[in-house]
Formats: structure tokens, sequence, C-alpha cells
């Protein structure tokens, strides 16, 4: 039998549903996992080996013709950066699986407890279980902050040593002076622009400047990074007390417009946005508006919005409200507001 959590306009949340998708999900990861391992072995094997050959190489460096040595260093550049991109991915599978199992149970406890606080939710006409929103928020968080972490420790670092390589590999110049400083100069740029991309995947999953200065200040900031990417017009108007909030309701906050943006940015065609976040005493509010496409709100299938739907159940288990006002062609706006617990 299915447990379901009744929102506050009598809506039920499936949650048996979502731990069968939760549980599907897992066992496709695992195996990814495993394929993604053995990829990583071979590549590893394969890379020790150009890195015994090129120690050979330089062993030889003044009698080898230049050509052999610009080939023994472009095979090594390849596997470091072949290695480097699959150790990336089974990172992230890892991380995945990790956060699909905190979630999966999560969704556990939340059917052992929903039963009881649905009854009582739809009795006394409480908003629902606040506490369960808290802590699925906070684990996906937690989670995100740890790969933020990793990947500053990591990729971040191993990209930072890259560029150092380089600098060694300038002794071509004794051979070469023109064409290999030229190539090398080429290759820093790339290694540079790399570390640029992965300082902005960092971002993307946890912004550090949410934890150290709060919601307005890290909207804005990401408002004028997604404006720069995506070549949009964004414009962000904070009105109200400014202030911090909750941790868990400065995340939700920021994950919802953060999920608009991007809906905005790749369905919508629009090419001016617009996000107003009132900070209100008893209530916060915030709408995004675009002037895409649009779409019909009842004629637009479920498995299409799921980002929306995450949001409006966000949303009214926290006891808030949320609406759409769209129409084809006529651009979009999303409105929805929770109580302020600051």
């Amino acid at each position: 039998m299915a447990v379901d959590i009744v929102t506050s306009d009598g809506r039920e949340l499936d949650l048996q549903a979502e731990l069968e998708e939760t549980e599907k999900a897992l066992r496709e990861v695992t195996l990814m996992i495993e394929q993604s391992q053995g990829e990583v072995l071979k590549l590893s094997q394969r890379n020790a080996a150009i890195t015994t050959h090129l120690q050979q190489v330089q062993n030889q460096f003044d009698k080898m013709p230049l050509q052999d040595i610009r080939n023994a260093y472009d095979s090594a550049l390849d596997a470091q950066q072949r290695l480097f991109v699959m150790r990336g991915q089974l990172e992230k599978l890892q991380s995945e699986k990790s956060h699909l199992e905190r979630f999966k149970s999560s969704l556990e406890r939340a059917q052992l407890n929903s039963g009881s606080s649905a009854s009582v939710a739809s009795a006394t006409g409480a908003k629902g279980p606040l506490a369960s929103v808290e802590m699925l928020v906070n684990a996906q968080e937690t989670e995100r902050q740890r790969l933020s972490r990793q990947m500053h420790d990591g990729p971040a670092q191993a990209l930072s040593n890259f560029i150092l390589q380089t600098e060694i590999a300038m002794r071509l110049m004794d051979v070469d002076a023109g064409q290999a400083r030229e190539e090398l100069n080429n290759l820093k740029a790339s290694a540079m622009s790399t570390f640029q991309k992965v300082r902005n995947f960092i971002f993307e999953l946890r912004p550090m400047m949410l934890d150290d200065l709060g919601l307005a200040p890290t909207i804005r900031r990401y408002a004028d990074a997604f404006k720069e990417q995506a070549g949009l017009d964004i414009s962000v108007a904070i009105t109200g007390h400014e202030r911090r909030l909750e941790p868990y309701l400065e995340v939700m906050l920021f994950r919802a417009i953060q999920e608009l943006l991007g809906n905005a940015a790749r369905h919508s065609q629009a090419t001016l946005i617009k996000i107003i976040l009132d900070m209100g005493e008893d209530r916060i509010r915030v709408s995004v508006d675009d002037n895409g496409k649009g779409f019909d709100p009842d004629a637009a299938q479920p498995g299409n919005n799921l980002g929306l739907k995450l949001i409006r159940e966000r949303t009214e288990m926290l006891g808030g409200t949320f609406e759409i006002d769209s129409a084809v062609g006529k651009g979009a706006r999303i409105l929805f507001a929770v109580p302020a617990r600051s």
C-alpha cells in the first residue's frame, strides 16, 4: 500500500513511487560505476606505460628527433587527460550513488513517519511535515558540499599541476624555441580555460558564498555569472528586509531560482529574465518572469516539468504557495512564497 503525504491543497505525494524510481536509478548508477572502474584501471595502466616511455625520452632528449619528442609528449598529455576525465566521471558517479543512497534512506524514514503525520496534518489543517522537508534538503546539500570540496581538492588541484607541467616541457625550446613556445602557450591557455570551467562547476554545485554571505548576495552573483554564460539579459531586484534566513530555507530558495533560470534558458527561448526576491517580515516571495515562448500549464506533460513539480512540492510542504502564469507566445511567470523563518 502506497504511503502519501498530503499537501496544503489536498494533493498526495506518492512516496512509494518515488522510492521505486530512486532504487531503479541506484541500480543503474551502480552498474555504470563498475564499468567506469574497469575503464579507469585500463587507462591507469596505459598512463603508467607512457610515463615510463616519457622518462626514456627525457634521458635521450638531445639525441631524439623533434617529431619523436613531440609525439611522446602528445601521447603523455592525451593519456593524462583521458585518465583525468574518466576519474572525474567515476567520482561523479560515486557521489551520485551516495546521494541516491541517502535520499533512499530519507524516503524510507519518511514512509515510516508520514502515515501518522499526514493524518494529523489532514485533521488539523497543518501545512505538512516540515521536519521531513528540512531533512531531505539538508541531506542533498550535505552531499553537494562534499562533492564541491572534492572537486576543489581533486580536479582543480590536478589542473593547477597540469599548468606547472607545461613549464617543465619548455625544455623543448632547446630544440625549436619558436614552435615549442607557441605550442606550450596554447596548451597552458587551454588548461587555464579548463580550470575556470571547473571553478564554475564548483559554484554550480554549492556556492560557498551562500554559507558565508547568505541568499541575496548569492542570487546576485549567480545571476551575473549566468548572464555572462548564457548571453541573456537578466535583472535582479531584491526588496524588503535583506537578511540571513534559516540555512535550509536559503538552500531551497536558491535551488528553486537556479532551476527556474535554467528552464528559461534551455526551453523558453527567452532573451530577458526578471528575478524579484521580496524578503518580507512574514513571507519570502520569489517571482521569475521571462519573455520566452511560454506554455500552457494545463496541457504541459508532468514528465517535462519535474523541476517545477519539485519546487511546488517543497513550497507547499513548507506551508507556502506556488503559481504559474503563462500562455503560449506570452512568456512565463513563476511565483512562489514560503513563510519566513529567519
